[in-house]
């Protein structure tokens, strides 16, 4: 996998443990990403499609885990029903890369987004949903409840 300089990448120190923080990515998507998941994070080969409401979603594969350090997931299916996009699809092949590790002040998290760049037609809107559920993870594991998306939020 070749992590390309102009991939989407975001940082966040939290005050919380490195477990804690790979649990949220592995066991409690739903709680600061998307209440409506089908499927599991918590294996290695195991997928999950994440929705967010009735005409957008993805499909992601977990391709590697190495407890409380890293999660890797490959996008292998997704659907972005804006009008704006001509190319609905452009996640799929794209990988998602949590990186954890300690800090003075807690556990640092990093977030590469390979493939997720200015080529893309969905690289401002899909900047913008990042830094929205970057918040809402920050917010669920420093205080156990997360702002994810709701299907209320789509009427």
């Amino acid at each position: 996998m070749n992590i390309k300089k102009e991939s989407f990448k975001a940082t966040l120190i939290l005050d919380t443990h490195e477990i804690k923080i790979y649990d949220g990515l592995t066991k409690s998507i739903s709680k600061w990403w998307s209440e409506m998941i089908e499927g599991s994070a918590e294996h290695m080969g195991e997928s999950f499609t994440i929705r967010f409401g009735p005409n957008v979603f993805k499909t992601i594969l977990v391709e590697e885990l190495v407890i409380g350090k890293k999660v890797v997931w490959q996008v292998v299916d997704a659907f972005i029903d804006l009008p704006s996009l001509v190319n609905k699809s452009e996640w799929v092949s794209t990988f998602i890369i949590w990186e954890i590790s300690s800090s003075a002040s807690g556990a640092t998290l990093e977030l590469i987004h390979v493939g997720l760049n200015l080529d893309m037609e969905c690289y401002h809107v899909c900047v913008a949903g990042w830094q929205s559920f970057l918040h809402s993870f920050e917010k669920f594991v420093t205080t156990g409840v997360g702002d994810p998306f709701r299907l209320s939020d789509s009427n």
